[in-house]
């Protein structure tokens, strides 16, 4: 454990604040502001979704070797590169003149990303005694709440009376302030560390670019082969990681977790359900200023009572698992956000807004309760070096479904207009009927745990 000097002891929790408050409020900010920077752009509103997905997959990709930089360069020099980094990649995505380049500079902002919150978060780890830890962590990570709450509407009244290169402009001065308190408290920590599975990184990151690019592709007129080619290659590439992870001693991901049945259930659930939930975050923004033609100031609050729901369910669901199971739990409340997804397929007409809010405001409150339940039983069974192992795979895993998810949400969306001529609310309300589907399906898989499962957690 290091020895921090009393400010250190202090005001560390702030840096890894500030890096959770810059990178969610990014993250929120932009959905509401994709119609106006389409516009700008000379891009159809619902071609914007590589603009999310190519960071969130950028994160999935990253994240792994995030630990290994950390442990072999220093914790406090790889922090402020990836603060560097990803207020480079602001400048660049407010700067950028085209679709591509924004893509582009968002993989450069998503690199600073993937190392800038999990290095700040191995940094108390790593500075902490475990009987401060979760008070520390507790204080750190309430801008995570804060930051989906400010975000969408923020970023729909910059965008509406400034221009929709503020909402990236904006992380410049968090960034310097973020830097500023990393160089003053941020300790230089050092680990031995084993050699990087380069191999295994490089197999892994190309069959989720693989696995991305085939659902892109497969919803395209004219593209579907290639699609389906993408498909095989990534399934390939997949394939040959497992093969290559158990003949090395140390694999990026060890296989091994997968022996652990509350592990392989819930790092499988937890794919397969936010891969139908992942896209209404993105969708919803779209069918509110494209279809219904609401400003993005009026989309904005309308997307703050889904924060407000994750923020008041927090304090109960601890004693919601604890009276009912995580097995119980899992299962209805999966089912349930499935039917609030269908729930939304039924509005037709934008002054219907006044049932947006009792809707999202549930929706929100059940995505509260799902993440923390899967993400607690998840890992609540591993032990050791399993932890870190297992909790990274877990971020890798909520990265990767969030990419899946949207591409999956938007590759819906672009058959159903494109290929069988749907207009475009049509379109939305099938495209959430499948999705909400999707979901009901995927609590099903939550009915393999045990009502005992997970019973020590809480």
């Amino acid at each position: 454990m290091v020895a921090l000097t009393p400010t250190q002891d202090k005001y560390l929790p702030y840096v890894l604040a500030v890096a959770l408050f810059m990178q969610i409020l990014d993250a929120t900010i932009l959905n509401t502001s994709l119609p106006q920077m389409a516009q700008a752009l000379g891009e159809s509103p619902l071609q914007m979704q590589w603009a999310v997905i190519s960071y969130a997959l950028t994160l999935a990709i990253f994240i792994p070797i995030s630990g290994f930089l950390a442990d072999k360069y220093g914790t406090r020099r790889v922090f402020l590169s990836a603060i560097i980094i990803f207020c480079i990649g602001s400048l660049l995505c407010a700067a950028s003149p085209t679709l591509d380049f924004l893509i582009g500079s968002r993989i450069v902002q998503a690199i600073g990303g993937a190392m800038m919150t999990p290095v700040a978060r191995l940094i108390l780890v790593k500075s902490y005694p475990r009987n401060k830890l979760l008070t520390v962590m507790n204080f750190a990570v309430i801008p995570a709440l804060v930051a989906p709450l400010v975000g969408p509407v923020l970023g729909g009244y910059i965008v509406q009376y400034t221009s929709w290169h503020w909402i990236f402009l904006i992380n410049i001065p968090m960034g310097v302030f973020g830097f500023i308190m990393g160089k003053k408290l941020v300790p230089a920590l050092f680990e031995d560390t084993k050699r990087l599975d380069w191999t295994g990184f490089l197999l892994f990151a190309a069959a989720a670019c693989g696995f991305t690019l085939a659902v892109e592709f497969g919803a395209q007129v004219g593209r579907g082969f290639y699609g389906l080619m993408l498909g095989l290659l990534a399934s390939l590439l997949l394939g040959a990681y497992i093969w290559h992870a158990k003949r090395r001693t140390a694999p990026l991901f060890p296989l091994s977790l997968f022996d652990i049945r509350t592990f392989r259930i819930g790092i499988t659930g937890n794919l397969f359900t936010r891969f139908g939930i992942s896209a209404v975050p993105f969708l919803l923004p779209l069918l509110l200023q494209v279809v219904f033609e609401y400003s993005p100031s009026q989309a904005g609050w309308l997307l703050a009572p889904i924060a407000v729901g994750a923020i008041g369910i927090k304090p109960w669901v601890s004693k919601i698992i604890q009276r009912y199971s995580y097995r119980t739990v899992l299962v209805y409340n999966t089912t349930f956000m499935g039917i609030l997804i269908i729930i939304l397929a039924q509005f037709n007409d934008a002054a219907q807004w006044m049932w947006f809010i009792p809707i999202l405001t549930i929706m929100g409150a059940c995505n509260s309760m799902q993440f923390s339940a899967m993400n607690t039983i998840t890992i609540g069974d591993l032990h050791g070096t399993q932890t870190s192992s297992g909790n990274s795979l877990m971020a890798v895993n909520q990265q990767l479904a969030i990419s899946f998810g949207i591409a999956f949400g938007a590759a819906l969306l672009t058959l159903l207009r494109e290929r069988l001529q749907m207009d475009t609310l049509t379109a939305f309300q099938t495209t959430y009927w499948i999705l909400g589907v999707f979901t009901i399906l995927s609590g099903l898989h939550f009915l393999r745990l045990k009502p005992e499962d997970g019973r020590g957690l809480y």
